[in-house]
């Protein structure tokens, strides 16, 4: 096989159906944009229930009077909630957290915020943070055993919270999902028709080869390789486009919640893992489009 008549056929095909080459260029890298930001989100997922697994807890937190009055659990009250919560088979630890530790951590998780100057430490209540080894059944034991004694103001289980961070994660997955499934049906569509002009306007001398003896296989790999050629492109600019949405746009709209440790930053390696998927996914979804083209209208 003369791989420079190959080349040369690749390179006249691009070159003379420039403007449609470069729609599926950018309908490609759009398509592949969005996946690349659907992996990305799954990769966040995921990080984000690594972060949590450890360091979810139930807070139980106590009435003003409990909280003001006692600084490290030493009293009646909190010491009698503090050894019945122990005493549940699903409670690893217990940690008291009085008003001015609390405060302190307002403090840090708001630092820089006008939220941070709104609060006192007697605003806040003292709180025991249980930490479960069962999270499954763990926090219905901890409501159960805190719910109507006295000294409880409420119970909060910090799994409710990181279910909603979950669920807004997985809302920004589905929905980059689905318009890139959108895209990708531009993007097959055009790379189809792009296919189909360039056979078109090269019928004669394909027809000359095939007379002289060329195959079937010979005539078709140029088209294939144009159309793997421009997914590959697309691509990388889709690669492109994410590194350049990670330092412009990412970073700052997560800057808050992660400079606060809510869920973890968004990394370049996490680009470079993505990368070689949208490379493969954008050759994959060429080569099997064009070959499919081919193969159903057109006659080389």
């Amino acid at each position: 096989m003369r791989t420079d008549f190959v080349a040369r056929e690749v390179f006249t095909g691009l070159r003379r159906n420039v403007t449609m080459t470069i729609a599926m260029v950018l309908t490609t890298a759009i398509s592949l944009g969005l996946v690349g930001t659907g992996l990305l989100a799954v990769r966040t997922i995921d990080r984000t229930e690594q972060l949590y697994s450890d360091r979810v807890e139930v807070q139980v937190a106590l009435t003003s009077d409990v909280s003001a009055a006692d600084t490290d659990c030493a009293q009646a009250v909190c010491t009698a909630l503090r050894s019945k919560l122990e005493a549940l088979p699903q409670v690893e630890s217990v940690r008291y957290e009085n008003q001015q530790q609390a405060y302190e951590r307002y403090l840090q998780l708001f630092k820089g915020q006008a939220l941070a100057d709104l609060v006192r430490p007697q605003s806040l209540p003292s709180t025991l943070r249980v930490r479960l080894n069962d999270q499954e059944t763990g926090a219905q034991a901890v409501r159960q055993a805190t719910t109507g004694q006295v000294g409880v103001r409420n119970v909060i289980d910090q799994r409710e919270v990181v279910a909603r961070l979950f669920d807004f994660l997985g809302g920004v997955r589905d929905v980059t999902f689905g318009l890139a499934v959108v895209q990708a049906i531009a993007a097959l569509l055009l790379i189809s028709n792009t296919v189909q002009v360039s056979a078109f306007t090269r019928r004669t001398e394909v027809g000359v080869m095939r007379l002289v003896g060329a195959t079937r296989w010979y005539t078709q790999l140029p088209f294939l390789i144009e159309a793997v050629v421009t997914g590959v492109v697309g691509a990388l600019i889709a690669v492109g486009g994410l590194v350049v949405g990670k330092f412009l746009f990412i970073d700052q709209l997560l800057s808050g919640i992660v400079s606060n440790g809510v869920v973890p930053p968004v990394e370049v390696a996490d680009i470079i893992w993505v990368s070689p998927i949208l490379v493969m996914i954008g050759a994959a979804i060429a080569s099997v489009t064009g070959y499919a083209t081919l193969r159903l209208y057109v006659r080389l």
